[in-house]
Parts: structure tokens; C-alpha cells; sequence
């Protein structure tokens, strides 16, 4: 297997930071833009996509900043990291995003975040 390698993108997203977080850090919230469905319990969330289900776990969270989960099914050290940015000039928010994939995977996975940021956008009603 190949090593999996980390990129990161960011997203202009026009929401405040509070709100924002309750669309990454909740099974609710993840569920409007994410995948089709989201379950928890406690840091274990079964995300949902087409009846397929994968399992990832809450690593860490810090209310109103960011949320890191871990796919269970990775047996290495990857992770995904949803990070809210505020310009301290600006106020402008952003949402950063840390993923793994495997290095001809990349374009791909890119697009797959561009896609359900997309629909977190419209969820927000944010441009």
C-alpha cells in the first residue's frame, strides 16, 4: 500500500464561526451537507452514503474552531481536520480542510471536498 499523502484546501465561507461549527461538529449538521446521514454515539460517527456506511472517530474538537476525526477503517495515521479561520482584519471566515489520500487520489478527493462544500454552502445560504 501506498503511502497516503496530506493536502489541504481552504473555502471562503460566509457564516459566523458558531454556526459554521454546528454544520461540522454535529451528526445534524453533517448530515445537511456531508453525507446522506450521520449517526453518533459518543466520539464514534457512522456516516452514511447510499446505504454504504463507514465508521470514523472524533479525535479532537474545539468548540467554535475545529473538529479532526479518523476513519476507522485506516490503519495509518490520516485523518481529516475541518479548522474555522477568522482573519482578524477581515472578520472574513474560512473553513480549512486537512485530508489524506493517496498520492493519485489527490485531484479527486480535492473535488469531493469542493462538491460538499459546495452543498454546505447552499445549506448556509452563504456564496
Amino acid at each position: 500500500m501506498s503511502d497516503k499523502v496530506k493536502f489541504e484546501i481552504e473555502f471562503v465561507i460566509q457564516a459566523s464561526p458558531q454556526l459554521l461549527y454546528q454544520y461540522i461538529s454535529t451528526p445534524s449538521g453533517l448530515s445537511e451537507w456531508y453525507a446522506d446521514n450521520v449517526n453518533s454515539r459518543s466520539e464514534l460517527f457512522t456516516f452514511i452514503w447510499d446505504g454504504a456506511e463507514e465508521n470514523a472517530k472524533m479525535l479532537k474538537r474545539k468548540s467554535d474552531e475545529f473538529v479532526k476525526f479518523a476513519w476507522e477503517e485506516n490503519d495509518d495515521d490520516s485523518y481529516f481536520e475541518m479548522r474555522i479561520i477568522v482573519d482578524e482584519i477581515t472578520k472574513d471566515v474560512s473553513l480549512f480542510i486537512t485530508d489524506f489520500a493517496e498520492d493519485d487520489e489527490v485531484d479527486e478527493a480535492r473535488m469531493l471536498w469542493e462538491n460538499q462544500v459546495s452543498d454546505l454552502k447552499q445549506v448556509l445560504g452563504s456564496k
